[in-house]
């Protein structure tokens, strides 16, 4: 438990590697939140039309590298998290406190995040709603812990003022750290005062020293002051120096290689140049029917004889117009081509070619203004996207399609035949599939 790994040098650099993570995935994250359920007046950018893409890749990759450096915070943190006593005071109690709800909010954020991520729900509670609302709590406690451990973090922010000459780890009890001094586990010519694995009472100290392998204090030989000189001093400080520096940069390099291991191996789902190496994410690109993934299968919207069937008719209501059109009146209109991007929430995402009439264009068909809000309805019964709105900047955008084809084929029909929403920069989850209605509202 006093490995030179455990000092407030190390709590500070994995801290703030795990607190840009967590500031990447929270901003990300707000980003998407709104998209799917926008305030009335907010505008979405549409260009770059790869915007959710990255957005929404950046968000799943530093979740995903968030787990590995929470592991090692914990790891660099874990005497502070098991002291004795736990609480010294009502101060010093509202501080675990908000600790410990620092630490539940990320274990269990970025746990149903992963999860999320290959759609398996073993909990009862709505994924989204509850996501949001704990990057708030996770976010706030967040910035109380930087509060509370202020003057600890800005006394080891850089690494020159925290080791000495001989790259010994410099312990500033000014500033209130709760971690062990890492010099105490050396040999004990080397040690100014037992470690706390070794004066720890009941049973945590019991577990403290078999981890350690630290006798009691009473156990312990003093050493003998006459015996020491200052040449063997000076030797002795930098074996140990030396024996901190070593552990540091292991452990400074495992926690690197399971973070680069985790990111390379999973952000090829999203990213092209890390594709080749996309080894345990959910998706493969290029894997499925036209050529792309598929997240909701036509069976599981219970769809498959609404959307074959041979009377199917999209509905375009417009303010004062409704009209009906056939697949083959939808073709007839003329259609249009566009390179859009389905980006899902789950982190996934694959450019496409897409083919078919343009929102705008079936709005002007209804004798209404394209810049307008529309809703959107699926053959899908049940679920939470079956409607969804779209704002203005999406229904006048060129790109925007009722598309019919997908990749220079029609459309399958897990892709959403016989016709589906495609627009820039949107969440995959509002790119409705198996459309029968839309709805110009006010």
């Amino acid at each position: 438990m006093a490995s030179p790994n455990r000092t407030a040098r190390s709590a500070v650099v994995t801290g703030r590697l795990l607190g840009i993570a967590f500031l990447v995935c929270f901003a990300t994250g707000v980003y998407s939140h709104l998209l799917q359920e926008p305030p009335g007046w907010m505008r979405f950018p549409t260009r770059p039309v790869q915007l959710y893409q990255v957005t929404q890749g950046l968000h799943v990759t530093a979740g995903i590298a968030a787990i590995p450096l929470l592991l090692a915070k914990l790891n660099v943190v874990m005497p502070a998290l098991l002291q004795t006593p736990p609480v010294r005071g009502v101060l010093h109690g509202l501080e675990r406190l908000s600790i410990a709800v620092f630490v539940a909010a990320a274990l269990i954020q970025v746990v149903t995040g992963l999860l999320n991520t290959f759609q398996w729900y073993p909990w009862p509670f709505p994924f989204r709603q509850v996501h949001n609302a704990l990057a708030y709590v996770l976010i706030g406690s967040l910035v109380l812990h930087i509060g509370t451990k202020l003057r600890i973090i800005t006394r080891y922010w850089r690494s020159r003022d925290a080791f000495d000459e001989h790259g010994r780890f410099v312990v500033d009890e000014t500033v209130g750290s709760d971690l062990p001094d890492p010099t105490l586990q050396a040999r004990p010519g080397l040690e100014a005062r037992p470690p706390a694995a070794a004066t720890s009472r009941g049973f945590v100290g019991r577990l403290h020293r078999w981890i350690d392998g630290a006798p009691p204090v009473a156990d312990r030989a003093a050493p003998d002051p006459a015996a020491d000189t200052h040449a063997d001093a000076h030797a002795d400080a930098d074996a140990e120096g030396g024996r901190q520096r070593l552990a540091r940069r292991g452990f400074i390099a495992g926690v690197t290689a399971a973070t680069a291991g985790v990111v390379v191996l999973t952000a090829g789902q999203s990213s092209v140049l890390a594709e080749p190496f996309n080894v345990f994410a959910p998706r493969q690109r290029h894997i499925g029917q036209n050529g792309l993934p598929v997240n909701r299968t036509a069976r599981a919207a219970g769809v498959l004889a609404t959307a074959t069937a041979a009377d199917w008719a999209l509905t375009v209501a417009g303010p004062a117009v409704s009209r009906t059109f056939s697949r083959a009146e939808l073709v007839a209109l003329g259609q249009a081509e566009a390179r859009l991007p389905i980006s899902c929430v789950e982190g996934w995402s694959q450019m496409a070619s897409w083919k078919g009439v343009r929102m705008r264009d079936l709005l002007a068909a209804v004798q209404s203004d394209p810049d307008v809000r529309v809703r959107v309805t699926s053959l899908e019964q049940h679920g939470g996207y079956r409607v969804m709105e779209m704002g203005p900047e999406y229904t006048a955008d060129p790109t925007t399609l009722v598309a019919l084809e997908l990749n220079g084929a029609t459309l399958d029909l897990e892709h959403g035949f016989p016709a589906r929403i495609i627009a820039p920069g949107r969440p995959g989850v509002l790119q409705t599939k198996w459309i029968e209605r839309i709805e110009v509202i006010a």
